[in-house]
């Protein structure tokens, strides 16, 4: 059965795209260095600015983005996620687009993000995602990706839509990534809770990228990229500083929780 490394990159991006690429090429290579073969950067990997200056980049940072992604698959030999970047829709907004792309820089799936985070939080910091994001149209895709496992994807705020990783694990997912730059208000409380529900309800792995610290202005966010198994166990945490959480992937291991725990086999007709 396929066994082998994922690493959750952890990130503190900036309004410098420069300084950000920068940065993730180094996780990138570390992570490589230490065996992994996916990898995944987190939500906002390239940018984390303003909306008026993501905006006018947004032209030249999604292609750069892209190719940036292709070129490290390549240069580094591991299939890596680019967790969420800015892509020109229209009208004043963009697409928040992650993208999955093979060892040979082939792009194996894009995903738009659906779900937009649109909160007054009790810390008084007020966030508009719809203001600046326009809405994906489409599922989020699931992966087959040889000799690892099948792979599906998801951003952030995603994660508190359980029906999404149901439509996931339907298509045959077996682990279930989910890159975001989550504010340290919830986070405290919610982000583990719900990537472990997340891994347990869908007896799968959850490979978790996340950006960390203070971003610009109030912005701030939890840390903790997480790797975490199908019964629910935390493999590997990146703490509260840039780096990786790196664990082992093992399809046998995910068909025995499967066996033992047959939830995904007993589910019934909407009753409701």
């Amino acid at each position: 059965m396929s066994s082998f490394l994922a690493a959750a990159l952890q990130l503190t991006s900036t309004p410098d795209p420069e300084a950000n690429l920068r940065a993730a090429e180094e996780q990138i290579e570390l992570a490589a260095r230490r065996g992994a073969e996916l990898v995944g950067l987190p939500e906002n990997f390239a940018f984390m600015g303003e909306d008026s200056q993501r905006l006018a980049l947004a032209p030249e940072l999604g292609e750069r983005c892209s190719r940036f992604l292709v070129t490290m698959a390549r240069r580094y030999q591991v299939v890596l996620l680019g967790g969420g970047f800015p892509v020109p829709a229209g009208e004043g907004q963009t697409f928040n687009r992650s993208e999955l792309v093979g060892r040979d820089g082939q792009i194996l799936a894009r995903y738009d993000k659906i779900h937009l985070f649109d909160v007054d939080l009790p810390d008084g910091i007020t966030y508009r995602e719809s203001e600046s994001v326009r809405r994906g149209q489409e599922p989020p895709p699931v992966v087959d990706v040889p000799g690892l496992c099948r792979v599906g994807l998801s951003i952030c705020y995603d994660v508190r839509f359980p029906e999404l990783y149901r439509h996931l694990v339907g298509a045959g997912a077996e682990l279930l990534m989910i890159p975001a730059a989550f504010t340290a208000f919830t986070g405290k409380d919610h982000w583990q809770v719900l990537l472990q529900a997340r891994a347990i309800e869908n007896t799968a792995y959850v490979v978790a990228p996340a950006q960390t610290g203070l971003h610009y202005d109030r912005r701030q966010t939890h840390g903790h990229a997480l790797v975490i198994d199908p019964w629910g166990t935390v493999l590997s945490d990146a703490g509260l500083v840039p780096g990786a959480a790196i664990a082992p992937i093992a399809i046998g291991h995910l068909e025995r929780v499967r066996d033992q725990m047959p939830s995904l086999r007993h589910q019934q007709p909407a009753l409701f």
